[in-house]
């Protein structure tokens, strides 16, 4: 890699010499040129002099600052050497403070800061291995590209990185794009937000890859080779209708669980699952306990009409073979150990007794009567 910079890092009466290497590579990334649509044709930029209007090359273009009255003073590279700042060759390191001090909004370009030297590895290790150890970053000034900048410093990966960030002055507010009106968030719609927090799981390098980069890959080969691009697919979403928030939580727990092998339709585990997904309908937990006493009074109240179904069947049962029952001890014996065979021959027996007696009531009827 090409150094970017060259300077100290100055830690107290420590000077360590170090070299600058950008730590990112955006040629990988997307890029297009402009064209004339009408016969394809490139369309290049000319840095043209507004004066002349000729086309300047690049060893003649310089530097200028425009003053407030739109006078253009030159600024030569000389002038910029010549100005009073010890942070144009070496990067004062002001504090150590947390990493979590840092907005993430204020973080600007990335670097990798190498030893100067041999000289340099053993104070470089030693700022490396200190930074690890407390973890703390290093905030410091260092003016690179002919501006000053702040710079963070912080031990990865066996080096030290370099981070510039902006001043506080240049990040702006997020009041202006922030909710104007209150927002009432309810209990269990931030804990099942958590829970879906939780059930997505830790990230996979693995899966962090230019998908738009692949498919405009595919789009260029398709185009070369004289075929139509593919259609690219539907993406998933409401449509443009409104949607249950709670619903929308709780199914993208549930996916999310069952992309990762966890729950399912059976199993204690799927159970437990699901009851640890489960949330108390929108309403205060008052509410929701009454509901629930309500309830917990309406199924005693089936468990005792039941029961009181249940006796009143008993009952009519132990009637019904009493009445069977009543033709002598053998008639009971033989229905208490036949079951309902049992039953049905005591009520036979009991019948042709009531016939047999009928008849012999109408033979005495009659001999009284001749």
């Amino acid at each position: 890699m090409r150094s970017v910079w060259n300077g100290s890092i100055s830690f107290g009466l420590v000077s360590i010499p170090v070299k600058t290497y950008s730590a990112t590579e955006r040629t990988a990334s997307v890029s297009f040129v402009r064209i004339h649509e009408k016969d394809g044709g490139r369309i290049h930029y000319r840095k043209v002099c507004e004066l002349d209007g000729e086309e300047v090359p690049n060893e003649e273009v310089g530097k200028g600052y425009q003053a407030a009255d739109d006078t253009i003073v030159p600024i030569t590279d000389e002038d910029l050497a010549k100005l009073p700042l010890p942070t144009t060759k070496t990067l004062t390191i002001l504090a150590f403070v947390g990493a979590d001090e840092i907005d993430p909004l204020q973080l600007d370009k990335s670097y990798f800061l190498g030893p100067n030297g041999v000289a340099a590895a053993k104070p470089y290790a030693l700022l490396r291995d200190a930074l690890e150890h407390q973890e703390k970053v290093a905030i410091g000034k260092v003016a690179m590209h002919g501006r000053e900048t702040l710079a963070m410093l912080r031990s990865h990966d066996g080096a030290i990185a370099m981070h510039t960030l902006l001043w506080p002055d240049q990040v702006r507010s997020a009041r202006t794009v922030a909710p104007s009106d209150k927002v009432e968030i309810r209990e269990n719609e931030l804990t099942l937000a958590e829970t879906l927090m939780d059930s997505l799981g830790e990230l996979d390098e693995s899966e962090l890859h230019d998908d738009y980069r692949e498919a405009v890959e595919e789009l260029v080969s398709a185009k070369l080779e004289g075929g139509e691009p593919t259609a690219p697919r539907a993406a998933p979403g409401t449509g443009g209708k409104v949607i249950d928030l709670m619903a929308a939580l709780e199914n993208s727990v549930r996916a999310a669980r069952e992309s990762r092998g966890e729950g399912g339709d059976g199993g204690a585990g799927a159970e437990q699952d699901e009851e640890s997904a489960s949330v108390t309908p929108i309403g205060s937990r008052k509410t929701a306990k009454k509901t629930a006493a309500k309830a917990s009074s309406g199924s005693g109240a089936k468990k005792t009409a039941a029961a009181r179904k249940t006796s009143g069947s008993a009952a009519r049962k132990t009637a019904s073979g009493k009445a069977s029952g009543s033709g002598g001890s053998g008639t009971k014996k033989t229905a208490g150990s036949g079951g309902s065979g049992g039953k049905k021959t005591a009520a036979k027996t009991s019948t042709a007794k009531s016939a047999a007696k009928k008849s012999t009531a109408k033979r005495s009827g009659k001999k009284a009567s001749a």
